[in-house]
Order: structure tokens, then C-alpha cells, then sequence
């Protein structure tokens, strides 16, 4: 699975995306937030305020509860305004 960050989530972990294989228990965006969480201090750092960041599954905006399925890619971004 393809993980895009976008704006201050890639500062603070150091770069763009990741290419991950999340094991079976993180079956939701919010499980797959938690779990790249873990993977390292940055991604704790990018993913501490989780109720601040939205997500897109296969480029369509998706609540945290959203189920993964068999999504090709996950994009995380922080707020943001229109305008």
C-alpha cells in the first residue's frame, strides 16, 4: 500500500510516502494512523493530534472509520482552507 504525506506530516517525517504492508489488525484509517504512528518518532510526531489529520483513499476524502479494503493508496493531509 502507497502512503502520500502531504505538507507539515511530510516535514516532520522526513519525506513523501511510504510503501507499506499493514498487518491484518489495521483493517481503518484511523487503525493505519495509529500504526504508522509507531513506526518511528517523526511519524509520532506527524500523527500526535490524529483528529487533526484527513485522509483519502484512492484520492477520495474519507472519514476515520472508513474501512481500508483493498486500497491502492492512502494520503494523509493536515487541515487546510479554502479559498
Amino acid at each position: 500500500m502507497k502512503i502520500l504525506y502531504f505538507a507539515w506530516l511530510r516535514e516532520r517525517i522526513g519525506y513523501a510516502e511510504d510503501t507499506i504492508d499493514p498487518p491484518a489488525s489495521v483493517t481503518t484509517v484511523a487503525a493505519l494512523a495509529e500504526f504508522l504512528a509507531g513506526l518511528s518518532p517523526a511519524h509520532a510526531r506527524a500523527f500526535a493530534d490524529r483528529g487533526m489529520i484527513k485522509a483519502a483513499l484512492d484520492q477520495q476524502f474519507v472519514p476515520p472509520e472508513t474501512p481500508l479494503g483493498n486500497a491502492r493508496e492512502v494520503a494523509f493531509f493536515p487541515p487546510f482552507t479554502g479559498g
